[in-house]
């Protein structure tokens, strides 16, 4: 099966056109690297919880909104290549190129996908 990595971070609302044209340019590389499909959403419904939530885990702030994503790759064999030619990539040096967020609050992580319908 797929290898999936999953994101959730809290973005500036004020930055969402910045953040989708950062998106995009990010989500070529990804695939020129091998991933299989990129998806970005903006969140619309997502509530304050009373233990944990989406904007608890990114420490949203009133003026964020939550961005879920997720990269589904062939394998993780492939994942990890295209990582590392990413990481070396300068399109994505964040000198020149930087995040319209605050990458210290990403969550991130990779997945074996495990149901596919």
């Amino acid at each position: 099966m797929s290898f999936v990595d999953g994101f959730v971070v809290a973005v500036p609302t004020a930055n969402k056109e910045k953040y989708i044209e950062f998106a995009t340019m990010t989500a070529d590389i990804f695939k020129e690297y091998g991933a299989l499909r990129v998806v970005e959403t903006w969140g619309n419904d997502v509530p304050d919880g009373e233990v944990t939530s989406f904007p608890m885990a990114v420490k949203a702030q009133d003026d964020e909104t939550v961005v879920f994503s997720w990269v589904v790759w062939p394998s993780k064999e492939v994942r990890d290549a295209g990582w590392q030619k990413m990481m070396e990539d300068p399109r994505m040096d964040p000198q020149t190129n930087p995040m319209p967020l605050d990458g210290k609050r990403l969550i991130y992580g990779g997945f074996d996908m495990i149901v596919d319908l």
